[in-house]
């Protein structure tokens, strides 16, 4: 029995014994103040008509005081007992008969889709990343109540346990490509488990919380373990030894001494405050822009009009010769002659990462965090000044926040910008819903765990897939475009028309990279184009192939 049932039930006691009673004092009190005996049935027909206020009949009035009183007493309790239990009784029994009724399994002709159990903030980038590849989904919620969210979200859910026979079996996970267990590690084992008692040559893919237990999702039967917290730590720290080594960092290579890269813009860096068109970024580096970040978004291809500031990371191609001089551009005229020091709030898995990373680069650092430990050297809040303050952050270089809680991260963000104004300030957000409210709070970089983890598991499950790192949406595919044989790419116009950028040809062996509008496509040419998903989506449909 639920418990708008056992409630109800409960009610329906309380309020006939409640009748019962007074329909007792009732037929005792016309015969002792009245002097006018009444049957048991007509004073309970007129306890439901005090309580019902529809009227007291031939009763009424009443000669004595005590009678009155005991109906004024009646009345105010059939009040109290009937209208004021409406809202918690009535009106839910109404809301369940209207609301939205969510599926409890999956269309029959659904297949070689990935099942998700279930849908977590990381998921929801997962999701966002198989639609843009046209790969099915379903996603397997065993609370009801998020289950009708997500349902009214306009996401393909059903309300079904993922740790049961039952719930796997009706997401028709034998037809599956994957599923993705994406919970609490002992909800995922169990759910593994399950899973291949269901369907064992299904691929299964777990993600870890704690990286200590990933010997257990194995053991259950996961063909794949994904810790994005440690991933998370390198990317952020990418963000320091990227600015200050002599290796590129974040790069791709696309054909001989041919890269693509990402590079932030430093504070104080000559490039900020100008357009992308004013800042002569291709005539200075010789180097080709194909997406940036503002402020956390994502924009491929960006406007010429884009404004630049300490914010933005610019996703570009080049030779490295070329790529150097970009990186020259981006960095502060402070930071290009001063190395300093970086301090690491936080010294969990994180943390540890980034640390970690930090001194492979020759990277000197102060570690700083709550919690006493041989590898941490200052003990405090990060959000306290004075312990701040014993970290050297006025004399520091820059600051990566590794904290696992978004609203301490924020308050950080301010008690540091405030002690050093021109401090490079890399932060870890929880929750991709809150990387505009760090760049308001005078973050330079963020990266999302959510973002970074959706990536993850995407990359994993689309295998084949060529993606350029996991915490944007962008590929670098090779393709030949008998849509454009004879055309010059100025002719093409393929960025307005797609959204993607031709970064380089591929010519009789050779990757063509000084690339005008004036230059001409021909037969045999194989092109390298750099774009988000859906802009190479584009691409392919409309003017090419792939071998």
């Amino acid at each position: 029995m639920d418990t708008w049932q056992r409630r109800t039930s409960q009610y329906v006691v309380v309020l006939v014994g409640v009748m019962f009673g007074y329909a007792a004092v009732y037929d005792a009190g016309m015969s002792a103040f009245e002097g006018s005996p009444v049957s048991f049935l007509h004073a309970l027909q007129v306890v439901v008509e005090t309580f019902t206020t529809t009227g007291f009949g031939s009763d009424a009035p009443w000669t004595t005081p005590e009678m009155n009183v005991l109906v004024i007493v009646m009345d105010l309790t059939g009040v109290v007992l009937i209208f004021l239990a409406l809202p918690v009784l009535v009106f839910p029994l109404f809301e369940e008969a209207i609301s939205t009724t969510v599926p409890t399994a999956a269309r029959e002709d659904l297949e070689n889709h990935v099942v998700v159990c279930t849908l977590t903030p990381r998921g929801e980038t997962l999701v966002d990343e198989l639609d843009s590849w046209g790969v099915e989904h379903l996603i397997l919620e065993p609370d009801r109540d998020r289950a009708k969210d997500r349902y009214e979200e306009g996401y393909d859910v059903i309300h079904a346990d993922p740790q049961s026979v039952d719930g796997l079996e009706a997401a028709r996970l034998s037809e599956a490509r994957c599923l993705v267990a994406d919970d609490s590690d002992p909800v995922n084992t169990s759910t593994i488990l399950t899973a291949k008692e269901v369907a064992e040559d299904v691929r299964t893919v777990s993600v870890v919380d704690d990286p200590a237990r990933e010997r257990y999702h194995r053991l259950a039967g996961a063909d794949d373990v994904l810790s994005p917290r440690a991933l998370l730590g390198e990317g952020l720290a990418s963000k320091v030894t990227t600015g200050i080594s002599t290796e590129l960092g974040e790069a791709i290579e696309i054909g001989e001494d041919f890269e693509v890269a990402e590079l932030p813009i430093q504070r104080n860096s000559d490039l900020v405050g100008r357009t992308i068109a004013e800042s002569g970024v291709r005539e200075r580096a010789g180097v080709n822009i194909v997406g940036a970040w503002f402020r956390g978004q994502f924009e491929s291809p960006p406007s010429p009009d884009a404004t630049l500031d300490n914010g933005t990371v610019l996703l570009v191609t080049g030779r490295e010769a070329q790529l150097e001089r970009l990186k020259e551009l981006t960095m502060s005229d402070v930071r290009r002659f001063r190395r300093g020091r970086t301090v690491v709030v936080g010294h969990g898995e994180v943390g540890t990462t980034v640390s970690g990373a930090l001194s492979a680069a020759g990277v000197s650092n102060t570690v700083m965090d709550l919690a006493d430990d041989p590898a941490v050297d200052v003990v405090g809040d990060a959000t306290d000044p004075d312990a701040l303050s014993r970290a050297g952050i006025e004399d520091a270089r820059s600051v990566i926040l590794a904290i696992p809680d978004d609203t301490l991260t924020e308050f950080a963000i301010l008690v540091i910008r405030d002690l050093n104004p021109g401090i490079e300030l890399i932060a870890r957000a929880e929750e991709t819903e809150n990387v505009q409210k760090m760049y308001r709070a005078g973050a330079d970089y963020v990266l999302s765990l959510a973002t970074v983890s959706g990536r993850m598991l995407a990359s994993t499950i689309l295998e084949d897939e060529e993606v350029i790192s996991l915490d944007k949406q962008v590929e670098v595919i090779r393709t030949h475009a008998p849509g454009l044989v004879g055309r010059t790419l100025g002719e093409a116009d393929v960025r307005a028309r797609t959204g993607c950028t031709v970064v380089g040809v591929e010519r009789d062996g050779a990757v063509i990279t000084d690339l005008g509008a004036d230059f001409r496509i021909r037969e045999g040419d194989e092109l390298v184009i750099a774009g988000t998903d859906e802009g190479t989506n584009r691409f392919m449909e409309t003017l090419a192939y792939t071998d």
